[in-house]
């Protein structure tokens, strides 16, 4: 089982940091995994929203299925799922002032079967590169908007 949290801080409004994180096909310009990332249901983004996934991580691909299981002002989560690994993503947004908000990132992932057994290398893996770059990414993305 891999569980990181990072806290950290963007130059963006609360508001603008909210559209640009649930909508998960912008993964690709934050989650340092993430090679592609589309919406594969119908209709405006809201829960039950799906997207395919297709991540690269320590030289593994792997698709996942994501759906938007909760949807905030200042809180989404997205949970993925394949036959290997099942995924939550929480974002919580706390604003900090006009142009600034904290961004409270909780990436909890479970591996099954064969996956199981390299859990611990991947977590190790997960909280020394995988956490670092994404806070880099995001804070980029978010400040880029």
């Amino acid at each position: 089982m891999v569980d990181v949290t990072r806290k950290f801080t963007a130059e963006v409004p609360i508001e603008k940091a909210a559209e640009f994180l649930r909508d998960f096909a912008n993964a690709p310009s934050w989650d340092p995994g993430t090679q592609t990332c589309r919406q594969i249901s119908d209709g405006p983004i809201s829960i039950g929203t799906q997207w395919h996934n297709v991540s690269t991580l320590f030289g593994i691909t792997t698709e996942l299925t994501y759906t938007l299981v909760a949807d905030e002002p200042t809180d989404v989560v997205f949970e993925g799922k394949n036959k290997t690994a099942s995924s939550v993503d929480d974002i919580t947004l706390t604003s900090l002032g006009p142009n600034s908000t904290e961004i409270d990132y909780h990436a909890h992932v479970e591996f099954n079967g064969a996956a199981k057994i390299a859990s611990p290398l991947l977590k190790a893996g997960f909280e020394t590169k995988v956490a670092p770059e994404t806070v880099k990414k995001m804070t980029e993305a978010l400040e880029g908007l």
